[in-house]
């Protein structure tokens, strides 16, 4: 899912930022806090495609076979 993938690359970009605010750093900080929002946003999204998954009508299923005689 396109949309689990890119909510998994915004956290993944976050790591090194999240440790120089871990040390101190105010500005690194503050791009964690812009990106915890994108992550919010992001995870909205996934949710929402999950969402139109589970209400999207199951692919009809190929017919069974005759029983063997």
């Amino acid at each position: 899912m396109l949309e689990f993938d890119s909510l998994k690359e915004i956290v993944a970009s976050a790591e090194a930022d999240m440790l120089k605010a871990d040390n101190g750093n105010k500005a690194a900080g503050t791009r964690v806090r812009k990106t915890m929002q994108q992550v919010k946003a992001a995870a909205q999204a996934v949710r929402i495609k999950c969402l139109e998954l589970k209400s999207e009508p199951a692919a009809p299923s190929a017919p069974a076979a005759p029983p063997a005689e």
